[in-house]
């Protein structure tokens, strides 16, 4: 059986959905409590414009908001209990269930094309890479999908630690997203996150005769369950797959595609001698 991340409008207001029922909920615990959006914002940290926008489902509430508010507005746990999925509702329709299984994650592996895996980003990095995307998208839109990129990247302090691995194309390390001071940044990134002992970074060379990865990016996932899943994404069209068959032949390539790549050692001597050129 095969598990869809379908890209349609059905998706896109699943999460509209989400957040205005959230909002909706904040309302009525807000105004149950006697408080007005002022009273809620000034208790709260936020602005009274805010909290309209958090109400309208207009925008996305951060976690420490919602447990802040719970608190605030003795909603007994009724506003905790949504923040899963209002934290979800942060990602692009297409990716939200790659990120549900990616919190349970005991293994990933990741093979990145086109960019710096979003594991290892830096935010100007992911901030520079979410400013390119075609359609453009509104400035609040890039802030929360980039504070969703680098909340995942709680991954590296789960306990026990997950294993980690990421196979990069040589391009990726060439392409200056952001201008060379974010690139800078995302190669010494690259560096700072390969001395973890959980960590695994491999460069795929442009020097290979043979290329294992041809048909595109991928990511390999194993959950705490064992349950073993490939999540593959081209032009906002994506799929988790749970089908053995399919699975087995990205793990089978992935294992190639780890052979054909600089060892972890050639791959920081790359990127250490890159940054040394410029």
């Amino acid at each position: 059986m095969e598990e869809r991340a379908q890209v349609d409008g059905v998706e896109q207001e699943a999460g509209a959905g989400i957040l205005h029922v959230f909002g909706r909920q904040l309302k009525l615990c807000r105004e149950r409590a006697g408080l007005d959006r002022a009273e809620l914002g000034g208790r709260a940290g936020y602005s009274a414009s805010t909290i309209a926008s958090f109400e309208q489902g207009r925008r996305i509430p951060p976690p420490s908001f919602i447990d802040q508010a719970d608190e605030l507005l003795d909603a007994g746990g009724l506003l905790k209990a949504g923040k899963e999925e209002v934290a979800r509702a942060r990602y692009p329709a297409f990716f939200r269930d790659a990120a549900r299984l990616e919190t349970q994650a005991v293994e990933l592996h990741v093979y990145a094309t086109q960019a710096a895996p979003g594991l290892l980003q830096t935010e100007e990095y992911a901030r520079a890479v979410c400013a390119m995307w075609r359609p453009l998208l509104d400035e609040e839109v890039i802030e929360q999908r980039v504070a969703a990129r680098m909340a995942r990247q709680d991954i590296f302090a789960r306990r026990p630690a997950p294993d980690l691995s990421f196979v990069v194309d040589e391009a990726v390390l060439h392409r200056l997203l952001g201008g060379e001071r974010v690139w800078r940044g995302q190669l010494e990134q690259f560096l700072l996150a390969g001395e973890k002992r959980n960590v695994t970074i491999q460069v795929m060379p442009f020097s290979r005769v043979e290329h294992a990865g041809l048909a595109g990016p991928f990511t390999l996932m194993e959950t705490k369950d064992e349950r073993r899943i490939a999540y593959t994404e081209v032009q906002r069209a994506s799929h988790v797959h749970t089908e053995r068959e399919k699975v087995r032949e990205l793990e089978s390539a992935y294992g190639t595609l780890r052979a054909q790549s600089f060892t972890p050692e050639e791959s920081r001597a790359l990127i250490e001698k890159l940054l040394g050129e410029r």
